[in-house]
Order: C-alpha cells, then structure tokens, then sequence
C-alpha cells in the first residue's frame, strides 16, 4: 500500500495556521504536505496532488506586491479549497474583485449558509454556523462560474464555490477548533470532492516506515543519538522493531538535561526495552564549545555540531556503522527552512537539520520526518511506549542550552536543573501537569537583589512558563493559581541560594514564542 498515493497540497502563503490545516487533513486519514507559495513550479507539478488547498496570509490581493497563484495549480485540474487569502487570490485571478473591508472581522462571525454545497452539507440544521474570521480584505464581485455558498454580516461573500470546476473559497479559517464544523469541511473536501480515502492511520505508518528503513538501510548499523525525548525515544522503538540488534543508541550526556535524567534514560532503555545503549559522558566538551556564546542561533548549531561529533566518535569505535538516526519531524523542517523567495522566514534552525557538517561520514535515516507531534505520540502508544514517556511536555533538542538566556555556564545549568524540577515536582503534585501542554523554567542572564534571612542576596532571576494548547502554534499561557506560583516560587527561593527573584511568563504565542530562545 502507497499511503502517500492520495494526497493533497497545502500551498503556504505565510498563514500562522498553514500547519493546523495540514495537521486536520492528516487526521481525517489523508496524507498532506506544505509547499511555499513561491516554490518551484515544477515541484507542485510532480507532486500531483488529488486536490490542492491554498491558505491564508498577511498579504493583500489588492496590491501589485501579493502573492500570485501558480498556474501549475490551476494546470493539475484537481479541486482548489482557498482560505482567506486563498479565497480572495481565487477570486481576484478568475475574475472577481476583491476590496479592503470597511469593517474588518476578527474572531467569531456568524456564517450564514446559502444554497446547497456539498462543502457544508450536513453540518447544520440552523443554516448558520459559528465560525472564526481573521481579514481584513473581501470578495465584493463573484468570479464568472461562482455562486455564493456562505455569508456573514461584514462579508456578503464569505463562502463561494464554482461546483464545476471544484474550487472553493472560505472567508474564514476551518483549520482552526474555533470553527464549527471546520474539520469536518476540511474532511468533505478531501474525500468526498478530492476522491482520496484514509491510508493515513498510524499503523499504516508505522508498516511504511519499518520498510522504508528495511530498504534504506539493508544489513547495515545504525547510530541513534536517543536524548530521552519523545521524538528520539519513538524512533528508538521504531528502529528496534525494523532492524532489531542493528540498532546501537548513543546517549549524550551534555550537561543540558533535566535532573537525574541521564539515569532514567539509560533505565527506560537500556533495561526495560532491550535496547542497546552506550552512554557518552560529554558535559565538559559542550559547556567548553558554548564558552562565551550568547546568540542563540550560534547556540543550536554548536549544540547541534558537537552533537555530530561525538556520535561520529562513538561510531568511529563501532564496525559497520553508516548510519546515522535522527528524530527529525516535519514542523522542524518547515520551520528551519524559509521560502525561496525570503519573504517567508526562518523561524528558528533546528539542531536535527541545521547543524550537520557537510563532511558528515553516516547517511541520514529520519523516520518522522513527515510527522507532526501529536502523530509522533501516537505512533509511540501504538508502539506500546508508556503514555508517560509519549506525553511528557515537550523537551528542545538543545535542551537547557535555549532554556539559559545568553551564556551558557555550569553554574547557570545546575540552577536551571533544580529550579525546573521543583516546578515539575509541585505540577505533579497539585496535579497540574497534564492540565497545561508546556511548563518549564528559564534561566535568565540578570541578577536582582534580595533579602534572605536579614542578608542581602544578590543573585539570579528565574522564570516560569507554562502554556495550554492545542496543536502548538498558538497557545495561552497557563492560568495557574496564584497559591501554586507563590508555593513554587518560595521553593525555588529557599531551596537554592543562588536565586532571588522568580517571575512568571503571561505571553501568549502569537505575539510571543513558546520557547524564549
């Protein structure tokens, strides 16, 4: 079975959602993949989608400067689905017109259905559904061939179809939860207008990889760097059951982990899953290889290269290895790679792809690079990994590396270590934990003064973020109670010295980053 073979394209045209829709797609059991708007045409040409979805985008169609819809897309003769800035680049290009809103909409709008789409039939017996807008532009003139299909009280034409040709507007965002009856758009449009069936199930996924690794990799060893995460942990299960003994984990020690972590790795694996596990103790070389290092991006890629290093050392003790394993997923490739024509940005480099030197002696093998996260934790549960590995919070490759704020030191390591264990702890214990999706504690580069028993203190700052979300593109920062920060800050306090001042993070992403680094 080729589970990639019905498949749809997510055309980006730089939406802060472009991931979600390609996210809810895959959940429907369809395979979907997200090119840059301005890619190479050719790329959209042999990818042969059975149906395309343009997204939305801070652009507006009503300038000579926004973005243009290849021609190739048109070309494939599939149905279109175009969001907000899709609808509008439709419209304007097939020959509608579309204007600057007088009054734009942002969050909730009532769409009003009109006529029959087979888009939203079946999703309401009201004719009206709650939906979630974010424009500032609207179609004001249908393109010849298109019919009104939705409205709403600031947008006449929030929803058009031509039923014909199979391409479709949506004024309003579908992808996101605060839609109703979103993903179940996004469901009809994929199988029952695109054709395209439901491959796309975790043990589908799981049977691709293990041959694909099997073809890939042969009678050969493979290296994998495991950190204890849920990506590498998966990919260590993964890697077992395709190869079995041809697997060899490599554990570095980087001075960068959480407390008492390193012993629970080699527990979690090398004890109770059979796999074999070396532990490379290399704390003193990172910490050396990041002296006086404050840019972040400098930060990840001397992580990511001494990372390299050590497991090429490891390998260089080992015969036959010409592997190299990696728990790469897709957000980290999207994310690490801008748009050919700049206007889309690197967000942040990923150690996994931007650290690699190119005299790298082992080849690639990266099973979850077409994955999103929350499919990584399913196939770890369906892999038979403990659900409290799969769903620990999320942990960055480069560990405290990004959570240290300027230059990295052991000193700022080992407080980092203990302020975010005692933030953990009282979670667990308060039974918090997996009421928020992210907690962590960051050590910032600014002393403060304070006064600990009648003395003056004069030491670091600490503070805390924890954040509720759903798919991780957008989150809200943890409502916690008051008691719980005030009971986790006076820990932190009093039980290490070198603290005086803990703060607590009320940014929401957007404007801000989950992660400060």
């Amino acid at each position: 079975m080729d589970i990639h073979a019905d498949r749809l394209l997510i055309l980006d045209f730089g939406s802060q959602y472009t991931q979600l829709i390609a996210r809810r797609v895959r959940e429907h059991g369809v395979y979907s993949e997200i090119l840059p708007c301005d890619v190479d045409p050719q790329r959209i040409t042999e990818f042969a989608p059975k149906g395309v979805i343009l997204s939305g985008g801070p652009e507006s169609t009503t300038v000579e400067t926004g973005w243009k819809i290849p021609s190739e897309v048109y070309q494939l003769n599939v149905p279109i689905l175009g969001i907000c800035y899709g609808m509008q680049a439709l419209a304007q290009e097939l020959g509608g017109k579309v204007e600057p809103s007088d009054l734009r909409e942002f969050g909730h709008a009532d769409l009003t259905l009109e006529g029959q789409s087979d888009l939203f039939s079946g999703l309401s017996d009201t004719g009206r559904l709650s939906v979630w807008m974010s424009h500032g532009d609207r179609v004001t003139v249908l393109p010849p061939g298109f019919a009104v299909i939705g409205s709403s009280a600031h947008a006449p034409i929030a929803a058009m179809a031509d039923l014909t040709r199979h391409i479709y507007g949506l004024q309003f965002h579908p992808e996101v939860t605060h839609s109703e009856g979103g993903s179940e758009m996004l469901a009809k449009f994929a199988h029952q207008i695109c054709g395209c069936g439901r491959s796309w199930t975790p043990e589908n996924i799981i049977d691709d990889a293990i041959a694909s690794v099997r073809a890939q990799v042969g009678n050969g060893q493979v290296l994998l760097g495991l950190s204890g995460g849920v990506d590498s942990s998966v990919v260590a299960a993964l890697l077992h059951k395709a190869i079995g003994d041809q697997l060899v984990c490599v554990f570095v020690d980087n001075g960068l982990l959480r407390l008492n972590e390193g012993a629970q790795v080699m527990e979690t694996f090398a004890e109770n899953l059979g796999v074999r596990v070396i532990r490379a103790n290399a704390e003193a070389r990172f910490l050396d290889a990041l002296k006086g290092v404050a840019d972040p991006e400098e930060k990840r890629k001397i992580i990511g290269r001494t990372f390299i290093e050590v497991f090429e050392e490891e390998a260089s003790k080992l015969t036959g290895v010409d592997f190299l394993a990696q728990g790469t997923i897709y957000p980290d490739v999207i994310e690490s790679a801008g748009a050919a024509s700049g206007k889309a940005h690197v967000i942040k480099s990923h150690h996994n792809v931007g650290g690699l030197p190119e005299d790298m002696r082992m080849s690639l093998v990266e099973p979850l690079r077409e994955l999103f996260k929350d499919e990584v934790r399913i196939l770890g549960v369906t892999l038979g990994l403990p659900p409290s590995m799969v769903y620990r919070h999320p942990f960055p490759g480069p560990g405290l590396g990004v959570r240290i704020l300027g230059e990295v030191s052991q000193t700022a390591a080992d407080v980092l270590r203990r302020a975010d264990h005692i933030f953990i702890e009282e979670l667990r214990a308060a039974d918090l934990y997996d009421k928020v999706s992210q907690a962590f504690a960051v050590f910032l580069p600014v002393k403060s003064v304070g006064v600990v028993g009648d003395q003056r203190r004069y030491a670091s700052v600490i503070a805390l973020r924890a954040v509720e979300t759903i798919d991780f593109m957008t989150a809200r920062w943890a409502h916690l109670p008051y008691e719980f920060i005030e009971r986790v800050s006076s820990r932190i306090i009093n039980e290490i010295e070198d603290v005086s001042r803990v703060v607590y993070d009320v940014s929401s992403k957007p404007p801000a980053t989950i992660e400060w680094e």
